[in-house]
This record gives structure tokens, sequence and C-alpha cells, in this order.
């Protein structure tokens, strides 16, 4: 199976190296691409002499901060376009952990179309968060769950891997949520075109180096988009009409 690992970047320059050592220590046959955001850190030139050292691993160089679903969105476009036939998402920063890549893959091959990494199923753990945070993750998680009829504990968790089949038929370049959103808009998309869904536990911690991405607008987005999306699905229900596909709607409308 031709594995490519995601990476999105924006000033992880005092992580991308190590990151990338951990990624092909763990996945040594797999290919790596780095989309990079315009990093002013030299990010992408650190990343673009590891791969002319080492090999498999290539720069999506962007013109600025464009966001982390259209990162995703674009990576795996670039990865269809060349044959891949699986693709992982993960952060930069370590808050993923590459170690575990390999339990990540496997399901894949056990005929599932979707694995996320789960922070919410029993031995996945986030053992440095404050109660607070818990609080709002798990409990936007359950929110997601109840109004789109998942089935998944963990929509919002951003370490998982897609068979390029489901990436195909979910039309990936039309996906537009940004951050958590599309996290859950890929779930319930995947979901919606009859994707198999694993979760594996996995050990989730705060990045030690760097700056955090994430910002309250992006938990505001994604409760609005799951709200808005629950409402079109009972509407469906309710007038005897298919359910919709997830579709973010345009800004003007929000």
């Amino acid at each position: 199976m031709r594995v490519l690992v995601v990476l999105p970047t924006f000033n992880e320059a005092a992580t991308i190296e190590n990151i990338l050592e951990r990624v092909r220590k763990a996945l040594p046959e797999a290919s790596v691409l780095v989309v990079d955001d315009n990093s002013p850190d030299g990010t992408a030139k650190i990343a673009a002499e590891f791969g002319e050292k080492f090999g498999r691993v290539d720069i999506l160089s962007r013109p600025g901060k464009l966001g982390l679903g259209s990162a995703y969105r674009d990576g795996f476009k670039w990865g269809l376009e060349r044959g891949y036939e699986a693709m992982i998402e993960m952060d930069s920063d370590f808050s993923h952990d590459p170690d575990a890549l390999p339990t990540i893959v496997a399901p894949l091959v056990e005929g599932y179309e979707v694995c996320i990494g789960s922070r919410y199923v029993p031995g996945g753990s986030i053992p440095n968060w404050s109660l607070p945070r818990r609080v709002l993750s798990r409990g936007g998680n359950i929110y997601a769950d109840l109004a789109l009829g998942l089935g998944v504990r963990d929509s919002t968790a951003g370490f998982r891997a897609y068979a390029a089949t489901v990436l195909r038929r979910i039309d990936v370049g039309s996906v537009r949520a940004g951050g958590y959103g599309f996290q859950i808009e890929m779930t319930y998309r995947a979901i919606g075109v009859g994707a198999k869904v694993r979760e594996v536990p996995i050990r989730f911690v705060d990045r030690e180096l760097g700056t955090s991405k994430m910002s309250t607008s992006t938990v505001v987005e994604a409760l609005a988009l799951v709200t808005w999306w629950g409402v079109k699905r009972v509407a469906a229900r309710l007038s005897g009409g298919r359910v919709a596909r997830a579709v973010a709607p345009s800004r003007s409308s929000r």
C-alpha cells in the first residue's frame, strides 16, 4: 500500500526535522508531503533539506496562512493525483505520537476506509488537559454524534488515515470547513458514502515547542456547522427525502 503522510506546517522550524525523522522511523516506506503556508521561520527549507538528504519528502508551498482544513484538502488532492492508496493526516508538533502511525494505518489493510486516532475510546487519553477543556471537547463530540448520527466518539480528532477510495467518493476538493469543522465534515461525508470507520486509542498531548494554531473561533465555527448540518439532516428526514451530504454554508450565509 502506497502511503502518504500529510503534515500541515506554519512556523514549525522547532519540530519539523524531528517529526520527519520519527515518521520515517515509524513508517519507513511511507512518503511525506509537507504543506507549508509560507512559514517565515524557514520550516519549508528545513523540510526540503531533509528530503534532499533522505528522500520521499515533498513540499507543497502555499502563498500564506490558509488554514488547517484547506491544507489537508490540498494535500489529499496532491496525493490522489499521484496515485497514493492511503493518506494520513497528523500534526507537526508532536501532539500526535509518530510511533502510533502503524496502528493508524493497520485498519485500512483490514478493509476499513477511515481510521481515527481517538482520545475517547478505551485506552485513549489526554493527560495534560484541564477539566474545562476536556468538558468542551467531549461535549462537542457528543453533540456532533447526536446531531449527525455519526456513531463515532472522537469526530474532531486530527490524527487519522483515509483510503484513497473514500476520498474520491466524498469529493474531498469540495470540503470547505476548517479546523475542527473539517474533521467533523470529513467524518460525516465518509459515513454518508458508506465508509467503514474504525477508532483506535491514542494518547494526545499538547505541543511543547512553538505556538498552538487553534483558537476559539475554530470551535465556534465547528459548533455552528454541526448545527447547520443537523438541521438539514432532520429537515430531509421529515420531508421524506434523502439526507443531504455535509456542505459548509457560504460565508455570506453564516
